[in-house]
């Protein structure tokens, strides 16, 4: 009698879906933030303090108004020294970015790493209904992209 090879069921194929990992799940929520009556002096103290380059600044109601950076600080001490003249007490609003490029909390990862892509930027501040809830870089990014297993790659 010849012998008949048996296979039981094939067990069905599972397929893994990607986790949808969003912008609210990875960015940074403990933001110092700035205000626009803030003077220049103190913000750069901020700067040093907590070693950062740059931060969002927001009114009372916690929407975003702009963002103040080292760069932004330079000119006040470019003036300063042109005009010598101390570092004055001038306020944050005189000197901050006021059209800020942002990324709104609910988008995917994968969206935010293209929006990386084809900018300069290194960080964006996080809206949420129009308030500022966080800041996403691209070192979040790189870093939830590692923190995905491989097979989570496929749709």
């Amino acid at each position: 009698m010849a012998v008949k090879s048996f296979q039981g069921p094939r067990a069905k194929k599972t397929t893994i879906k990607a986790p949808n990992l969003l912008v609210r799940d990875i960015m940074c929520q403990n933001l110092i933030v700035f205000h626009p009556q803030q003077s220049i002096h103190e913000v750069m103290q901020k700067f040093v303090k907590y070693r950062i380059s740059g931060g969002p600044v927001v009114n009372e109601a916690g929407k975003l108004m702009g963002v103040i950076s080292e760069a932004d600080c330079m000119k006040e001490i470019s003036d300063s020294r042109y005009f010598n003249m101390p570092i004055l007490d001038k306020s944050v609003q005189n000197f901050m970015t006021k059209t800020v490029d942002t990324i709104d909390a609910s988008k995917s990862i994968f969206e935010a790493a293209s929006l990386f892509h084809k900018s300069s930027r290194r960080r964006y501040p996080v809206l949420e209904k129009g308030k500022l809830v966080g800041q996403l870089s691209r070192k979040d990014v790189v870093l939830a992209a590692l923190n995905l297993k491989s097979n989570t790659w496929r749709s």
